[in-house]
C-alpha cells in the first residue's frame, strides 16, 4: 500500500438497486446520475490500495429492523425494500465487493451506529475518511458527522460522488458538512490529492 494512503479508507454508502433505480419507490432521484463518479472513486481506491468498505443496508422481510417511518413499507401488499438477499438489496450495475473488500451492514442512516465500524477502523489504523453514495442529507451526513464526532482525522466527502432528490438539498447539506471541517472535493479534485 503507497505509504500516503496507508491510513484512509473509502466507504461506499448504499449504492443498492432499490435506492438508486428509478422503479423504486425509494430510489434517490439523483442516485442513478453519480453512478459512474462512484465507479470511478472506487477504481481509484483500488489504484492507491486504499481499503473499500461498502456500507449496505439489509432489513428483514417483515421489516422489524427498519425505523418505524419506514415500516409501512413492509406492509403485507407492498414490495419490500433492501430486504436481504433479495435483488434490490445487491450492489448496481458496475459496482461490485471483491474478496478483499468489507461488507458492512448497517440499519440506520449513520454507518457507525450498532456496527462495528469504528473498531474496524481503529484495529486497521485507518485515521482518515472518505465517503461517496447516497443519499447526502441522511446517510452519508449522520456518517460523517459521526465520524467528526468520533475525532477521525480527515473526513472526505466526494460531492460528486454523492447526491441527494436534489440539487438544492444536497448543496446545503454540503455546505453544513463544510462547516464542519469535512473536506468535500469533486471527484477530480480528489484524483488529484496526494492523500
Amino acid at each position: 500500500m503507497a505509504e500516503e494512503w496507508k491510513h484512509t479508507v473509502l466507504l461506499v454508502i448504499d449504492m443498492q438497486k432499490d435506492l438508486i433505480l428509478p422503479y423504486s419507490p425509494a430510489a434517490v432521484k439523483g442516485g442513478e446520475a453519480i453512478v459512474p463518479n462512484v465507479i470511478n472513486a472506487v477504481e481509484v481506491a483500488r489504484n492507491r490500495d486504499i481499503p473499500i468498505i461498502w456500507v449496505v443496508r439489509e432489513h428483514d422481510s417483515l421489516g422489524r429492523d427498519v425505523e418505524s417511518f419506514r415500516r409501512h413499507f413492509y406492509a403485507s401488499d407492498k414490495t419490500k425494500l433492501l430486504v436481504k438477499g433479495s435483488p434490490g438489496a445487491e450492489l448496481v450495475e458496475g459496482l461490485e465487493i471483491k474478496p478483499h473488500d468489507y461488507k458492512l451492514i448497517k440499519t440506520r442512516f449513520s454507518a457507525f451506529l450498532n456496527t462495528n465500524l469504528h473498531s474496524y477502523l481503529q484495529g486497521a489504523g485507518i485515521y482518515k475518511i472518505v465517503v461517496c453514495g447516497v443519499q447526502t442529507p441522511n446517510c452519508i451526513r449522520q456518517t460523517v458527522f459521526d465520524a467528526v464526532s468520533l475525532d477521525y482525522d480527515e473526513v472526505t466527502v466526494i460531492v460528486d460522488a454523492t447526491a441527494a432528490a436534489t440539487a438544492e438539498i444536497h448543496n446545503a447539506n454540503v455546505v453544513d458538512m463544510k462547516n464542519i471541517g469535512v473536506a468535500t472535493p469533486t471527484l477530480e479534485e480528489w484524483c488529484h490529492t496526494n492523500n
